[in-house]
């Protein structure tokens, strides 16, 4: 095992746990839910990216058609659209990082019992993707760092030879598929067939599973098609943490003020540019330019953190949220599925000629449910409820330190 030793390390890496990471994190969640609500409420729910999502709107639809419905509507998607998927995906990483450092101190073996880790974060994707949601992205972050975390054994050379690889292969493989995308507009999708519509409008539960499981493949695209550039995240979180990106000194806040600058600098122009240009421009747009926007977050997010009272409630609601964000991140989804379906609220399709806004307060309402609800549950527990029940699974698991 190759090991960094972590006397080599930042002064932020010493040992105590880092508040901007569960600030992140719960970001991260709130920002992910910003994205998926969209998917919640749109004619045939989850299944509708499957068909291009044609019925959320964009910047460029408004562009086309100004109005204060759809202005709000595509301002509200560019702000959530890939950024915090990216930056959960980074996170991610760090956490990987912060585990090999601790096995590091700790002289045990690598990845050693971390495998039992990787298939509970699978099984639990599994779970989550057949029973309530198709867009799950445990089982991705699972496979995803089983690599990594086999990859943090190697040099910290290789390791960055991988990480600017896996970046240049997405990048290369997201350019190509655009240009498909770009030269037969086809391509980009259309409406979703009436009946998934009224399969999430009006079916059964057991026949929504039912229809994720027989088409599981097209599910499962995203992070088929997306795994280079988790790869690079997971790697770039990895560098970002041994660099002390993290930390609460002035090493710390200097990366964060770069990354405040480059990632807002630079990506907010392209992201709008990809934005506006439609849906020709989807992939490059969620899954190239969002990424940069997404460090941009990191920092901004650090920003506030710096100038913020740590013990004040929005700190403290926000970090609760991110010290369960597995938890969190489930819930979310099984709030928006029983409201939301028809077998359960069947809001959506009751709402379906609202407009946007009651879908901009159906988010803020389960951010505030969340942030309560979390920071409730903090003060009689010490973990939420999927990461109690991680934590008992893994002390029964071979290998684990008890």
């Amino acid at each position: 095992m190759t090991t960094t030793d972590p006397q080599t390390e930042s002064p932020a890496l010493a040992g105590a746990r880092l508040p901007l990471l569960d600030v992140l994190r719960g970001v991260a969640i709130m920002g992910t839910l910003a994205t998926n609500v969209w998917l919640f409420t749109a004619p045939g729910s989850e299944a509708s990216f499957l068909f291009g999502a044609e019925s959320l709107v964009t910047l460029a639809d408004f562009r086309e058609s100004p109005s204060a419905a759809s202005l709000g509507e595509g301002l509200f998607l560019f702000l959530a659209n890939g950024k915090f998927l990216a930056l959960l995906t980074l996170l991610f990483g760090v956490g990987l990082a912060i585990q090999f450092r601790s096995a590091a101190r700790r002289g045990e073996r690598w990845p050693g019992p971390y495998k039992w880790r990787a298939l509970f974060l699978f099984t639990e994707g599994l779970v989550h993707f057949t029973l309530v949601f198709a867009a799950d992205v445990l089982m991705g972050y699972a496979v995803t760092s089983l690599v990594v975390a086999w990859l943090l054994t190697r040099s910290r050379r290789a390791q960055d030879a991988v990480m600017w690889t896996a970046a240049a292969l997405h990048a290369a493989f997201i350019g190509l598929l655009t240009a498909v995308m770009v030269l037969d507009p086809a391509a980009a999708g259309g409406e979703t067939p009436p009946e998934v519509v009224d399969l999430y409008a009006h079916g059964s539960y057991l026949d929504q599973v039912a229809f994720r499981l027989d088409h599981v493949l097209l599910f499962r695209a995203e992070p088929i098609l997306t795994f280079a550039l988790m790869v690079f995240m997971f790697l770039l979180g990895v560098r970002l943490f041994r660099a002390g990106a993290f930390g609460d000194d002035v090493a710390g806040r200097r990366i964060r003020g770069r990354l405040l600058v480059w990632g807002l600098g630079v990506g907010v122009p392209f992201n709008l540019a990809t934005s506006l240009a439609g849906p020709g421009l989807a992939l490059l747009d969620r899954y190239v330019a969002a990424p940069v926007v997404a460090l941009g977050v990191i920092g901004a997010v650090g920003w506030v953190l710096d100038r913020a009272n740590p013990a004040g409630r929005a700190v403290t609601a926000v970090s609760s949220l991110g010290r369960t964000a597995m938890s969190g991140y489930v819930a979310q989804n099984l709030v928006c599925v029983l409201v939301l379906h028809g077998f359960g609220l069947g809001l959506a399709a009751r709402l379906a000629d609202s407009g946007p806004w009651w879908v901009m307060g159906l988010w803020a309402a389960l951010c505030a449910l969340l942030l309560t609800a979390s920071t409730l549950w903090l003060r009689r527990f010490r973990a939420g409820p999927l990461e109690a029940l991680q934590k008992a699974v893994l002390a029964r698991a071979p290998g684990h330190r008890r």
